[in-house]
Parts: structure tokens; sequence; C-alpha cells
């Protein structure tokens, strides 16, 4: 699916709590993504329309000491990413930037290399409730997260200390060294070529985030059920500092949610980019869930975005803002733009359902506005998971009054699980 949301909490004890049965646990799973869109002269199908790829990700975790005062886990995870052949032959693109490509001196283009590397290796150890964890690892705050969305998923090289001693609030702190993300915010490795859906640096190089690595700093707390408040902090040193505060209620079928977001250059001459959005919704049980969404970003900022991924290119970047796109990312979150969403999921005959349109208009830029609305059905046969997508989008072009650049996608994702 689309989402695969995993907190941080959860993925720092997951290594110290999963394997009191077995010791050792061997996870992954194998994927193979499909897309295709009429873009200009191309129509869907089209070879120099579509791209796919495939992944292979093996996972291995085991506890190495486990007693009444400190548990210590570790873990690692592997990644290899393949067209398969089917690069100027089936599609003319790839999903992943994490290739590479050498010249074949030939007139079908170039072959586009695979690519591997170590998307893990990190250990944790748990004392009382408190858990440190340090090594390579993926991560999930608002701002410094693995994307889930595609083919391949970035990581990070880290030092993350987590505390629940406090009733029902996680206390987090986190330096961040390096990660893999095609990130330009402070400067990363390029991607790799003609990929539609890129979050990895080539061949999964892993570069110093932002200038000199980043600093964060966190408070979730639950005291009253129904409600979840979170405040982070951060800094990327001698870069930028970014805040993030938000408050969803989830009561009685009732949702909502606030959040606002503010980053700031360091050279404290500098106007801040800011965001707010709020959500509402309701969730019938077994049945469906509805949301309706609106955010709004500053004008001025000197970034020119906010509440945008710090790990990946903030032009394209993934965000947890409510109004988020399915597909279209970097939109809402650009500064001067008004968004706002309606989602809409449910299952019926054991079918996962979703249908979401999401409109942001760009005040500083004039024809520079996006609509996109989406269909999505998913079904699990055992261990494997497929989903059918169609994105519709309308996609104007700056200065070009009279140009709608309007497509249609369909997406196929079948995941083997293990």
């Amino acid at each position: 699916m689309k989402f695969t949301k995993m907190s941080l909490v959860a993925a720092l004890l997951i290594g110290s709590s999963a394997f009191a049965l077995d010791n050792v646990k061997v996870s992954g799973n194998a994927e193979l993504f499909y897309a295709t869109q009429d873009n200009g002269s191309d129509t869907l199908f089209n070879k120099d329309a579509s791209a796919a790829d495939a992944a292979l990700n093996l996972n291995v975790s085991a506890d190495l000491v486990k007693n009444s005062t400190v548990a210590i886990s570790a873990g690692a995870g592997y990644t290899v990413l393949s067209t398969l052949g089917l690069e100027n032959n089936l599609v003319s693109a790839v999903w992943g930037g994490a290739h590479g490509a050498t010249a074949n001196g030939s007139s079908f283009g170039a072959k586009v290399d695979n690519a591997n590397w170590m998307k893990e290796a990190w250990i944790a150890a748990t004392a009382g409730k408190t858990t440190a964890k340090i090594g390579r690892m993926e991560l999930d705050t608002p701002m410094v997260f693995t994307e889930k969305w595609t083919i391949e998923e970035n990581t990070f090289e880290a030092a993350v200390l987590i505390n629940q001693d406090i009733p029902d609030t996680t206390l987090v702190g986190a330096y961040v060294g390096n990660g893999n993300g095609t990130e330009t915010f402070g400067g990363g490795a390029a991607a790799g070529p003609a990929g539609i859906a890129p979050v990895v640096n080539l061949n999964g190089q892993f570069e110093t985030f932002g200038t000199n690595g980043a600093y964060a700093v966190g408070a979730i707390n639950n005291s009253f059920k129904p409600l979840t408040v979170q405040a982070w902090y951060y800094q990327l040193t001698q870069l930028a500092s970014a805040y993030w505060l938000q408050a969803d209620l989830n009561m009685n079928g009732i949702l909502a949610g606030a959040q606002y977001s503010s980053d700031k250059l360091l050279n404290g001459s500098t106007k801040s980019d800011t965001v707010y959005a709020l959500m509402l919704g309701y969730e019938m049980k077994d049945v469906a869930t509805i949301k309706v969404a609106y955010s709004d970003v500053n004008k001025g900022g000197d970034l020119g975005y906010a509440g945008f991924n710090t790990a990946t290119n903030m032009t394209t970047a993934q965000s947890k803002l409510y109004t988020e796109a399915w597909w279209n990312y970097g939109r809402v979150t650009k500064t001067d733009t008004t968004s706002y969403s309606v989602c809409v999921e449910g299952n019926v005959a054991s079918v996962d359902l979703m249908a979401q349109y999401t409109n942001a208009n760009d005040k500083s830029v004039a024809n520079n506005d996006m609509s996109e609305f989406t269909l999505t059905a998913g079904k699990s046969f055992g261990p494997l998971d497929a989903t059918l997508a169609y994105i519709y989008s309308d996609l104007k072009t700056p200065a070009i009054a009279t140009d709608d650049e309007t497509t249609n996608m369909i997406q196929a994702y079948l995941t083997l699980n293990f």
C-alpha cells in the first residue's frame, strides 16, 4: 500500500521485544512495481510511458543478551534493486533512484545497473523503560523519516534514546549523522537515472545529513486516552532549525487533528516558512473512514517549503501533513499554498478500497496549481499483497495559462512477505 507507517517508538522497541520466543528472526519481502501513464504523445502501456522495478528486502534480528537487568538486541537489513531486464524492453523507466546506468553502445538505450546496499545495521539496549539504539536504521518522526511509498526506502546512521518513565509520555532524543535519501536540503548525493519515484541515493550511498548532522528531541503524551499530543524540535547543524506541533483526537469514531510546523535558516536574517493543517473525520467501524483536511503555507518564507521531510528532496518529499497527496508530493508544502483533501477508505468483500482527492492552490506562481484524484484497491492472498491504483493528475505549468498537463496513471504493486 502507498502509506505504511511505523512509529519511531515501535521501530526502536521491535529489536528488544519481538524475539522472545524464537530469539532469531528472519523476515523480508520481494516486490514488483509497475506504472504506466498517458504522457504527451505516449499512451497507456506504451513502453516509453511505463516504468517497472523489483526489490528484495532481507532482514535479520536477534537477542544478544536478555536478563532481568538489560536486554541487548541487534539487527541488519539488506536491499537488492533490479529492473529484471525490463528496461528498454517492456518499459523505458524505473522506479528507484539507486540504479546506475551503463551505456551499451547500441540504439536500445543504456543498460540500467542493479543496486544493492546495507539498509540497516543496528544494536539496541533496553534497561527498565529506557531504550538506546545506534547504527543504521529506519526513523519515523514528523520531519525526518523513512519514506515507504516507493520501491526503495531511505535510512539513517543515527543514535536514538527513548524513555517512558513518565506515565503516558514518551521522550525521544536523536542524533542523525548520515542518510541515503536524495536530499537537497544541505546537499546530498545525486539520484540514479530515470527513476519516477526516487528516494535513495545512487547505489544507496550515505552522505552527511544536512551539512554537519542533525539533532532532534520530541515528546509524545497520551494522558487523556482519546487524545495524543506531540512536540518536536530539530536542528540541522549550522544550517536550519524546525519544530512540529500536533494533536490528534479519536473519540467514539470522531477524528480531529491539528498540525503546525515552522522551518528557519540559521543565518539570523531570514523569514520562517510555516504551515498549519486541520483535519476532521468520522470512522464507522468495519464500514468506512471519511476524512477532510485543510492546510496553508505562509508567504515569503526563505526556504520555499514548510513541513516537508528534510531527509529527502524537499521539492518532491513526502510530508506528514493531513492534506498530503497520494502521488504528487512537494505541492502541499510549497510556499504560499493552500490545500485541501477528501479521503474515503473502506473494505468490501475483503478488498481494501480508498478514494482521495487533493487540491493545492499555489498563489506564489501563476498557473502552478495541482489537482489529484486517486482510487486504490488492495487485497491479500496469504503472504501476497496486491494493490492496483488509478491516479488522475492535473498539473498546471507556470506562466502558461492555457497549459493543463493532465495525465492518467495506472500502477500495480505486488509484495510477497516472508
